[in-house]
């Protein structure tokens, strides 16, 4: 009776293909915010100045059009707005094939005992997403509110990132999350374009599955290449 009740555009909004098309956009959005963000951090390469002076810039775009750090929150706002989308559809999908299934762990067949899921990253999609959650508040308490300051406080991007990156537990947690972010784009990529309509053909299929294992390890490498190279002595 109560879903009788709601008008046709309360419907569409909860409707599962709706919920799974808000995950797949808002998803696509987090990968393109991660090359970009990627691309920064590499700048660590390139110096103090070069890094210091790309972190100032990102305050400064579009100045005096926006006021200072207006795009850079205007991008927040967008990064935000798709994490909260892309939770709520991940946890009301995940109650509806909860309630789906009946209480039985995972639908199985004779070629996948443990369930249709068959890859590793399918599977841990949920805790690395829960991880990964949790290192994003610490990454951001860490280095853009400068308020936990492991290896010392400082008011250089540059520096806090060499002063953190300096300690081995630090690298080590980084690494968790980063791997964690690997394999939640290993699936997550390839989904998000099945759900868009993408997975058409065995061509398709072995394109997607292609360009997210490509997208993953490159993104992977990508974040780990700074702090392995700080630990090592590589970077000061």
């Amino acid at each position: 009776m109560a879903t009788t009740s709601l008008t046709p555009q309360q419907r569409a909004v909860r409707s599962t293909v709706v919920l799974k098309s808000l995950m797949a956009i808002s998803g696509l959005i987090m990968v393109g915010y991660l090359i970009l963000h990627m691309y920064g951090n590499l700048k660590l390469f390139a110096g103090r100045e070069a890094f210091d002076g790309y972190s100032h810039h990102l305050r400064v775009i579009l100045y005096p059009l926006l006021p200072h750090s207006g795009l850079l929150w205007i991008i927040r706002v967008v990064l935000l707005a798709s994490v909260l989308i892309h939770f709520y559809a991940a946890i009301t999908l995940w109650r509806r094939n909860n309630r789906a299934r009946g209480g039985v762990s995972r639908y199985q067949s004779s070629r996948a005992r443990r369930g249709v899921q068959r890859s590793y990253s399918s599977f841990t999609m949920r805790w690395g997403g829960v991880i990964i959650l949790l290192f994003v508040i610490y990454h951001l308490l860490h280095l853009t509110a400068n308020v936990i300051a492991p290896g010392g406080a400082s008011a250089s991007p540059y520096q806090r990132v060499v002063n953190g990156f300096s300690i081995w537990w630090v690298v080590l947690s980084y690494t968790i999350a980063m791997l964690a972010v690997g394999l939640h784009l290993r699936h997550g990529f390839w989904s998000a374009f099945a759900t868009l309509g993408a997975n058409r053909s065995a061509k398709t299929r072995s394109v997607l599955n292609g360009l997210a294992w490509l997208v993953a390890v490159v993104i992977t490498v990508g974040f780990l290449l700074p702090p392995y190279f700080v630990l090592f002595g590589l970077v000061r």
